[in-house]
């Protein structure tokens, strides 16, 4: 159960990390953000997740807004498998957690 709530925790944790690179990324490279090799490899990493967001979200929410969603969503999950761990490693001896 622990490995299961380690591999949620850590594909949260990348999936937030590609979200937050293509949002620093956009920052820096401006309006000729879609021409580098770096966003587009966050985007094609990233499609996945708005898709999903696309699909949980209501059709209110906008498509500019779909990283937000997707963004606090994976937050959501890495805070709920944070929990978990910590809660398991209480239960079964933190130093069997190591």
């Amino acid at each position: 159960m622990l490995l299961l709530v380690e591999i949620l925790k850590l594909l949260a944790e990348i999936a937030l990390l590609c979200l937050a690179g293509q949002f620093v990324l956009a920052l820096l490279a401006g309006p000729k953000r879609n021409q580098n090799l770096f966003y587009q490899l966050f985007q094609v990493l990233t499609r996945p997740l708005l898709v999903g967001a696309r699909w949980i979200s209501p059709k209110v929410v906008l498509d500019r807004h779909l990283p937000l969603v997707a963004f606090l969503l994976l937050f959501f999950i890495w805070l709920v498998a944070t929990i978990t761990k910590i809660d398991i490693c209480l239960r079964i001896g933190v130093h069997l957690c190591k």
